[in-house]
């Protein structure tokens, strides 16, 4: 194990500092942490937000084990994940997406398959939630574990701007298209793997959308739904598809068409944007971006 993420409270991280200080770690300034302390090749950072607790490096599974389970948390967990949580070791699909906030690039929906020995190995692989992971080589490194990992069965539906914009008018509406996304994705697994009894992914602002789509494609296995599932292991690997997916389209996008694009929604968005329409004329847009967000309003200048 080379990562871990886990939740403290106030109090906790406070001890957590006090035992950092007293075993030699060298302490620096990282954005949005409360503190972030180094010793030889194990980074140990505490984010504001929370307050949690992401621990990274050689030497990861040791500290759990010897430090922050006995003397932080007081609860052992590491080794006892499928008494703790059995419900991530049995056969399941996990589905997540990306791109869906971002004006550049497609939207992904992508899909994975886990039981205990699968789940078992992508953990010890180091396998999280992408949007807790910022380095492109690091996402496309892990995707590629995922990958290799047998019997992981994976599918990923990417939906490019031109699709994009033109499912969006059929549609109307976001969460039904990704609704779509995520059927299609549900079906391409079930379709490899018949026998699996359950699917996992994030809570949609109406939960009876991607119900009905399921059944719309006869589809009946048990559709579970909740917030923060990126902590699921089938759904973290998922995640980790998606986004190298969307971040070798961008990276590809950004190279051919000779301007980067950024990530998000913010002012460097709507510049770029604005440039590749000065250069090549407002119907680039569809070709690259997702027409119905407000940022193609102020690219436009339109009110």
């Amino acid at each position: 194990m080379t990562t871990h993420t886990e939740p403290l409270t106030p109090a906790q991280a406070e001890t957590l500092r006090q035992i950092l200080h007293g075993h030699g770690y060298d302490f620096e300034a990282k954005p949005y942490a409360l503190f972030s302390a180094r010793k030889g090749k194990l980074i140990v950072t505490v984010y504001e937000k929370g307050p949690k607790v992401l621990i990274q490096g050689k030497g990861t599974e040791d500290f759990i084990r010897f430090t922050l389970e006995p003397e932080v948390t007081g609860i052992a967990k590491i080794g006892y994940e499928e008494i703790l949580e059995p419900d991530k070791f049995e056969p399941h699909f996990g589905i997540d997406e990306s791109g869906k906030g971002d004006y550049f690039g497609p939207l992904v929906i992508a899909g994975a398959y886990t039981d205990a020995t699968i789940a078992r190995h992508l953990i010890n692989a180091g396998i999280l939630d992408s949007k807790r992971i910022s380095s492109p080589a690091r996402i496309r490194k892990l995707a590629a574990i995922i990958r290799a990992t047998p019997g992981c069965t994976t599918a990923v539906i990417a939906i490019g701007p031109e699709r994009y914009n033109a499912m969006f008018t059929t549609f109307k509406n976001l969460n039904r298209l990704l609704a779509w996304g995520h059927a299609r994705a549900i079906e391409t697994l079930a379709s490899a793997r018949p026998d699996c009894p359950r699917t996992l992914s994030d809570q949609f602002a109406r939960p009876e959308i991607l119900q009905h789509a399921l059944k719309q494609k006869g589809l009946t296995l048990q559709l579970e739904q909740r917030t923060k599932g990126e902590s699921d292991t089938a759904v973290a690997a998922a995640s980790i598809l998606a986004r190298e997916r969307f971040i070798d389209w961008m990276d590809h996008a950004s190279a051919t068409g000779g301007i980067h694009l950024p990530l998000g929604a913010s002012a460097a968005v709507i510049q770029a944007a604005r440039d590749l329409v000065a250069r090549d004329g407002p119907e680039i847009l569809g070709k690259v971006a997702k027409l119905h967000f407000k940022t193609t309003n102020a690219v436009l200048d339109l009110h």
